[in-house]
């Protein structure tokens, strides 16, 4: 299994174990006549809620040799989704999923941290081992240091 099929597996179980139900994998969306694919949708009914919290997901490991390069990368995909989601699904909040070993490891960056203040990247960071959801991070949350 590649790194970034276990990282998708263990990210879908643990979205399981918090009581969300994947709805899409991969989440299909269209821009401008172009198919894009998110890797996940998922759905959470919340009981004091009529309607439940709809979430799209995309998940990225920062290992590459660059993680300013893989960050540069990741905001243009996200950029593209946000688009398609404002259009083809709007109450879907979409959500950049890390592990907490790169959140501490690249996040804790003014850089990062600049990145994801300014184009309102909401964070999911999660525990791939242990299949635990260390933390939601909506973007208005982020602090620069």
């Amino acid at each position: 299994m590649s790194k970034r099929d276990g990282l998708h597996s263990s990210l879908r179980q643990t979205l399981e174990k918090d009581g969300w139900m994947i709805t899409d994998d991969p989440l299909i969306l269209v821009l401008a006549k172009s198919v894009l694919k998110a890797d996940l949708g998922a759905e959470k009914t919340v009981a004091a809620e009529k309607e439940g919290r709809k979430i799209a997901i995309e998940i990225k490991d920062f290992t590459a040799s660059s993680a300013i390069s893989e960050l540069e990368k990741t905001m243009g995909q996200l950029q593209l989704y946000q688009w398609a989601l404002e259009e083809q699904d709007p109450d879907r909040q979409l959500f950049l999923a890390i592990s907490y070993r790169a959140y501490l490891k690249y996040f804790q960056k003014p850089l990062f941290q600049l990145a994801v203040q300014r184009s309102r990247i909401n964070l999911l960071i999660y525990n791939p081992d242990e299949q635990v959801i260390v933390q939601w991070l909506p973007a208005i949350d982020i602090q620069i240091f």
